[in-house]
Order: C-alpha cells, then structure tokens, then sequence
C-alpha cells in the first residue's frame, strides 16, 4: 500500500477554507484537472461524477464528512487513474495567521510503478494546492 501525505498553509481562516474543501461538488473550484462535477444523492455514500480536461469521467464517493473536525474522506470508484483501493483524507487544522490543508491517501498502484503512481497523486494534491493559494491570496 502507498501513502501520500502533503500539507499546505492557507491566508485563512478554517471556516472560510472548509466552505469550499466540505462542499463534495466544489473540486472544480481549487482542482484544475477537474473541469466539472456532478453529485448524485446527499451526504455520505453521495458519488462526484468529475469529468476531466482530456474527456475522461472520475468517480469518486463520499466515506466521511465531519463538519465539526473539518475532516472529508472519499474513495474513488472509477476512472483513469493509476491507483486501485484508493481512499483519501483531508483535514483543515487552525495554525497562527491561517490554517493547514492535510491532503493524504492510502491506494495500491494499477497500471504503473508505485513511485509514478505516487507522483500522480502526488501532482493532483499540489493542483489544489495551488488553487487555493489562488482563491485565499
């Protein structure tokens, strides 16, 4: 198994961060790669239809979202991706001056080796990164 763990600090406060992190349709607005997304059903066990810029579908279903701890966890259910048992964590912690995204997941690489595997996660996790350093300057 293959984790990935990254962390980012954010101009902003916790709330205004999990405005747009809690909501399970808003990758769109911090994830480039994600040119939509659709949610089917509410709360947990809701699946993210996201389609992706080379036409591609990800799906990817709703495991945990606790509101009070700022904690989102999801699976992906389907798509292109080279990874299999994937399943992903974000928290939103308070720092000085701001607060920290932790981003980590646990999958097993499907189609290439683990380090590319991981890279590629690894490439999403620093898109969003960057998304919000755009959205909270």
């Amino acid at each position: 198994m293959i984790n990935v763990l990254m962390k980012t600090q954010i101009k902003a406060s916790v709330a205004d961060v999990w405005a747009i992190v809690g909501d399970f349709s808003a990758l769109p607005k911090f994830v480039e790669a994600a040119v939509t997304s659709n949610v089917d059903g509410e709360g947990v066990g809701s699946v993210r239809t996201i389609s992706l810029p080379d036409g591609n579908i990800l799906k990817e279903r709703l495991e945990k979202l606790d509101s009070d701890a700022t904690t989102l966890k999801y699976s992906i259910v389907e798509g292109p991706l080279p990874v299999a048992n994937y399943l992903s964590t974000m928290t939103i912690f308070s720092t000085e001056g701001g607060c920290q995204l932790e981003w980590s997941s646990q999958f097993d690489a499907q189609g290439l080796p683990e380090e590319d595997a991981r890279n590629a996660i690894a490439g999403i996790y620093q898109m969003g990164f960057d998304g919000l350093s755009k959205i909270f300057k």
